[in-house]
């Protein structure tokens, strides 16, 4: 937990990177990560782009056995990596805990990045018109799920600060762990109320997500960093059940115009993984396209 004392911080608790050039910060050679919902959009970006700075990645999916394999094999492929799938339930502390202490076992015995991109959206109109279960399926996922995530994943933050070893006893060196990060996938949703579609179940979930990293930051000061990207508007899949009319109003609304591409997030997630936001913690960063600025 952070080093609080008659409500101050621990003076110089962490150290600042040694670095003289920028492009190093970004570098992930040596690191391990995970990234859950990884299987496809944003997940599957998010994976590539870790990888491509030289992380041995770990993804998780829930029911595209398959698909997820695929994807792991052509990271390998294109980067040079280590990447597994793995089928991981994450409304399971159990499961999430159990899954991460194996991935850590065998990749290295390291964790250095966790990111919490799994989600579910919301399709069913009004709260008064849609099934309570749908609310406790989308809090159980996009809430609950990050939560058990971020603890299970905090443990191993904490214990390699504290051992500077990996699980194997092995010094945590080539890369030196200087801190765990932690980022998860919250929405623009979370700071305003999308029109025309209704989903207040979805957008109180993901202010949830947002509030959860800001409360970890704290914790977890001096030993990980926690923060959030709350897209926009992204051109995936989970947005298929909008008809054109539905996207026209939110092109309406969107200074730039347009969806984004989730090629648009690999930047953002990357420098909150990365040494290059050493500084930053307990932010959320929007990638919406101007929507919440006006």
């Amino acid at each position: 937990m952070a080093d609080i004392q008659d409500g101050k911080f621990a003076h110089d608790a962490t150290v600042a990177p040694q670095a003289s050039r920028v492009f190093p910060l970004f570098s992930l050679k040596g690191k391990t990560a995970i990234v859950s919902g990884a299987n496809s959009n944003i997940g599957r970006a998010v994976a590539q782009a870790l990888a491509e700075a030289g992380a041995n990645v770990a993804i998780w999916h829930r029911q595209s056995k398959d698909e997820a394999e695929t994807t792991a094999s052509e990271i390998e492929r294109d980067y040079g990596v280590k990447c597994k799938a793995y089928r991981v339930n994450v409304r399971s502390y159990d499961e999430v805990s159990s899954a991460i202490d194996s991935i850590v076992a065998e990749f290295n015995g390291r964790l250095d990045v966790f990111v919490a991109n799994a989600g579910i959206t919301w399709e069913h109109g009004s709260m008064l018109d849609g099934p309570v279960q749908a609310y406790s399926d989308v809090v159980a996922t996009n809430l609950d799920g990050t939560y058990f995530c971020a603890r299970a994943a905090g443990l191993h933050f904490r214990r390699q600060k504290r051992e500077g070893t990996t699980v194997h006893g092995a010094p945590l060196e080539e890369p030196r762990f200087t801190g765990g990060s932690f980022v998860a996938t919250a929405s623009m949703s979370g700071h305003i109320v999308n029109v025309p579609q209704l989903q207040a179940a979805y957008n109180a979930s993901k202010a949830a997500v947002a509030h959860l990293c800001r409360s970890l930051a704290v914790e977890w000061a001096g030993f990980a960093r926690a923060n959030s990207v709350s897209p926009g508007y992204i051109n995936t899949s989970i947005s298929e059940f909008c008809d054109a009319d539905t996207k026209r109003a939110w092109k309406d609304k969107i200074p730039m115009g347009r969806e984004g591409e989730v090629s648009e997030l690999k930047g953002v997630y990357l420098y909150l993984a990365s040494d290059a936001s050493s500084y930053t913690t307990g932010t959320d960063i929007a990638v919406d396209g101007g929507y919440c600025a006006p």
